[in-house]
C-alpha cells in the first residue's frame, strides 16, 4: 500500500495565528474563549491544559474572565460592542481572510445592495458575517436562490470554506431566478480552502481511498471528504489516528491523506505514521 500525502493540506495561517494569539493570551492572564477556537478536538483538548475557559458569543454571563477570545471564525460588530460595553477586553482572533468577507459584505451593503450570503446558516461564520445586517438572505444551495426576495440590487458573498464550484453554481441559480436584478459577487472563498480542493482532486486521480483529518464538525475538512465522495473514491474522514481501522485498507493500492485548515501538523504526522504501519501488516 502506498501513502499519498496532498500538496496543500492541514493547518492554514489564520489558525496558526489564533492559536498563538490565545496561548499568548492565557500566558499572562485569565482568558474565556467565547466559543470554539477552531473545530478541532485536539485543539480544544490542548487549550484546556492551559486552563483556558469556555464561554459563549451570545451570553455575557458566560464568561468568568474580563478577558474573552472571539474565535478565529469571527464575530459582528454588535457583538464586539456589546462585550465592550459590559467592560471585557477582547482578544480578536478573526482570520484575517474572513475580516476580508465581513468588509465585502459591508461596502456591498453600504453601495445598496441586498446582502446574500452563501454558506450554513448555523455555522458560527455565517452568524458571525450577518450578525450587523439582520436582513441578510443565506443560501446553502443552487435551488434556495428562488427565497432570495426581488430586490434590483443584490451583493454576494461566501462563507470562506465553501467549496468554489459549489458558490459559482449557486451565483449562476441566483442570476439566472432574479433576471430582472442586478447581482454582484465577490469572492470571499479563501486561498487555503481553495488550494486544499485543487490539492484533493490531484489525489483522487492516484489514489483508491482518502483519508481525510480533521473535526467533525469542522465546515472545509468535511467538504473535503464530500468532495472525494462526489469524485467516486472511498474516503474516511478522522480526527486522529486512533480513528484508523486496517479493515478499511483491505485490497487498497494507494491511500491519499490530506487534512483541514484547522489540524494540527502532529495530527497529520500521526496518522501517516498509522498508515505506514498498517501498509506493512
Amino acid at each position: 500500500m502506498t501513502i499519498h500525502l496532498a500538496q496543500h493540506y492541514g493547518m492554514c495561517f489564520g489558525v496558526r495565528d489564533a492559536l498563538r494569539a490565545t496561548h499568548n493570551a492565557s500566558t499572562q492572564e485569565p482568558v474565556t474563549i467565547l466559543g470554539q477556537l477552531v473545530h478541532n478536538p485536539v485543539v480544544d483538548a490542548h487549550l484546556t491544559t492551559l486552563g483556558v475557559r469556555r464561554g459563549e458569543l451570545d451570553l455575557l454571563e458566560s464568561a468568568t474572565t474580563q478577558r474573552v477570545v472571539i474565535t478565529a471564525h469571527g464575530a459582528s460588530d454588535v457583538h464586539r460592542q456589546r462585550w465592550q460595553e459590559a467592560g471585557h477586553q477582547i482578544t480578536d482572533t478573526s482570520c484575517p481572510l474572513v475580516k476580508k468577507a465581513h468588509q465585502a459584505l459591508a461596502t456591498l451593503v453600504e453601495e445598496g445592495y441586498h446582502p446574500v450570503v452563501i454558506g450554513q446558516r448555523t455555522h458560527v461564520e455565517v452568524r458571525g458575517l450577518i450578525g450587523d445586517y439582520p436582513q441578510a438572505s443565506v443560501l446553502l444551495t443552487a435551488e434556495d436562490a428562488c427565497c432570495i426576495p426581488g430586490y434590483s440590487k443584490l451583493g454576494v458573498i461566501s462563507q470562506t470554506t465553501q467549496p468554489l464550484e459549489q458558490v459559482l453554481r449557486i451565483v449562476d441559480a441566483i442570476k439566472h431566478r432574479h433576471r430582472n436584478s442586478e447581482v454582484r459577487f465577490v469572492d470571499t472563498v479563501c486561498r487555503p480552502t481553495k488550494q486544499r480542493q485543487t490539492a484533493l482532486e490531484e489525489l483522487t486521480r492516484l489514489c483508491d481511498f482518502i483519508v481525510v483529518i480533521g473535526g467533525r464538525n469542522s465546515n472545509n475538512t468535511r467538504q473535503l471528504a464530500e468532495k472525494a465522495r462526489a469524485l467516486g473514491v472511498k474516503v474516511q474522514q478522522v480526527e486522529t489516528a486512533e480513528d484508523l481501522r486496517p479493515d478499511w485498507f483491505r485490497g487498497v493500492n494507494h491511500v491519499g491523506v490530506t487534512a483541514g485548515t484547522s489540524t494540527l501538523d502532529e495530527t497529520v504526522r500521526s496518522v501517516m505514521d498509522r498508515l505506514q504501519f498498517l501498509s506493512k501488516q
